[in-house]
């Protein structure tokens, strides 16, 4: 990145990153320091002077050249120039070279495929899939990150793509519920409706009945709703672990 100077005090201004926002058919930047515009949209900066190189509000800040004062006040009214730029922070475009953009696309590619391993098996093995295989087979089903969405709905996304190439499930959630009342029968029966759950064990003692079973995580409130109901409050629900895999010859 080239140093930049403003026109009228040479102020130098490095390790810059660009926010524009176009309005009144005119186009308004500001300098900000790089890594701080999205702390400062993710509410971890919340003061502005950490964020912003200087308060000038720029018609292009990498030739140095400020607003029009009649321009501003055209796009923005008689607001002060802080009050401006916290506009232009929320509402304007980071600016970031073509180089940049590729790399937090392929930073990203990454992480989704991290989630989507993190979160799944191949349920004929009932093992995670390697990163590597999980970016391969994301490329040959030609999906594109998408910089606005979250990486965990981006993960949801991809594991629905993924089902039409390759055998891939959610990893199963096992869980403990034991009726007090041993007035599970109705429970059982809700339960078998839930797709993709597996019983594995029932054990009666003279004060309850236990069940442990594996469910979808996707389905835990839907089970969580159930016990509450057909319980009536008298059901303890546990997770005994979040995904259930084999390594090896036995399970974690």
């Amino acid at each position: 990145m080239p140093k930049i100077f403003t026109p009228t005090n040479q102020i130098r201004l490095t390790n810059v990153a660009v926010v524009r926002l176009k309005k009144t058919g005119k186009r308004f930047e500001i300098a900000c320091y790089r890594n701080k515009v999205v702390s400062w949209r993710n509410n971890v900066e919340t003061d502005i002077d950490e964020v912003l190189q200087t308060h000038t509000i720029f018609n292009n800040v990498s030739k140095g050249q400020a607003a029009k004062k009649e321009d501003i006040i055209k796009a923005f009214g008689d607001k002060e120039d802080t009050e401006i730029c916290r506009e232009i922070l929320s509402k304007g475009e980071l600016q970031v070279s073509d180089k940049e953009r590729q790399s937090q696309i392929d930073s990203q590619f990454k992480e989704v495929a991290t989630e989507v391993s993190n979160r799944c098996v191949n349920p004929e093995l009932n093992r995670p899939y390697p990163i590597a295989v999980i970016e391969k087979a994301m490329k040959n089903a030609h999906y594109s990150v998408k910089p606005h969405q979250s990486i965990k709905q981006q993960a949801m996304t991809v594991i629905k793509l993924l089902k039409e190439s390759i055998p891939i499930e959610r990893a199963q959630m096992k869980m403990k519920i034991s009726f007090l009342n041993k007035n599970i029968d109705k429970f059982k029966k809700e339960l078998k409706k839930v797709s993709s759950v597996k019983i594995e064990t029932e054990t009666v003692d003279e004060e309850s009945v236990t069940l442990i079973f594996l469910i979808d995580p996707g389905h835990y409130k839907e089970v969580e709703e159930m016990a509450k109901k057909q319980s009536k409050g008298s059901s303890i629900l546990e997770v005994i672990s979040y995904k259930e895999v084999a390594v090896g010859n036995e399970y974690l």
